[in-house]
């Protein structure tokens, strides 16, 4: 969900953290902006400045798991959905005019094919994914009640909101408005049911996958960018505990976003 933006801006930010993703530009605007406003470490930080694309926001995110920092991201990447325009100018008069989106990320426990069990967070989707030519065979179970007995597919994902526009729009799903209470269970090619195109779920749902014939078909699970080959089983649930904080420029916040997307040509 998003907090509506105060009446008044929150005083501006004493205490930057800048990090940049691996590309030059990045690089170099980090430097910029530390040497113009100054800059401390990340446990010291008020605030979290991204400079890179979607990925590195991530990838930021992740890092600051827990620690309910809120992240600004300025777009120095090739995907900029999840960040600022860039400009050097009046940062932390904008950091305060932000507007803050609250995320709620996903637990992803994976089981093995050795037993073993595999825990990640994701904050766009967890999906499961075919590893050689042989279609997935994939069991659904919502609740511990089975919705799906068989469905054979390239893969499946279950999506938050926030990530509603990456992989599970690639893959036909919607886009969820954040504020919804939903996630989105969206199949990837599927073969047979032909016709199902996935699902809506309440974010309380408790989503079991099972691999079926997996030494034939075997499949890998992926939390964001954390995977864990040949999967048996794979479970799924919205952690509403745990808070990531990201800011957005003033009339263009996340959920703005996601609204405009679902009318963009």
């Amino acid at each position: 969900m998003t907090e509506p933006r105060p009446a008044s801006p929150r005083p501006a930010p004493k205490r930057l953290a800048f990090v940049a993703s691996d590309r030059p530009e990045a690089q170099a605007a980090r430097e910029r902006l530390a040497r113009r406003y100054g800059e401390v470490s990340e446990p010291e930080a008020e605030v979290v400045v991204a400079l890179g694309g979607d990925g590195f926001m991530l990838e930021t995110l992740h890092r600051n798991l827990g620690a309910e920092r809120p992240i600004y991201g300025m777009n120095q990447g090739s995907v900029g959905f999840l960040m600022n325009e860039y400009n050097e100018d009046g940062l932390t008069e904008r950091i305060a005019a932000a507007e803050r989106a609250v995320i709620h990320p996903l637990v992803m426990v994976a089981r093995d094919a050795e037993g073993i069990s595999h825990r990640a967070l994701a904050i766009n989707e967890v999906s499961m994914l075919r590893q050689t030519r042989q279609t997935a065979k994939l069991r659904i179970s919502i609740d511990g009640t089975v919705r799906l007995a068989e469905l054979f597919c390239d893969g499946v994902l279950v999506s938050t909101p926030a990530g509603s526009t990456a992989y599970n729009l690639s893959a036909h799903g919607p886009i969820i408005p954040l504020e919804s209470r939903v996630l989105a269970l969206t199949p990837i090619s599927a073969f047979r049911p032909r016709r199902w195109r996935g699902a809506l779920l309440p974010h309380t749902a408790k989503v079991s996958i099972e691999v079926l014939e997996s030494e034939k078909r075997p499949v890998s699970a992926v939390a964001d960018n954390f995977e864990v080959r040949d999967v048996v089983k794979v479970d799924v649930a919205e952690d509403r505990g745990m808070r990531l904080y990201m800011l957005f420029d003033a009339g263009r916040s996340l959920e703005e976003r996601v609204l405009a997307e679902q009318f963009s040509a």
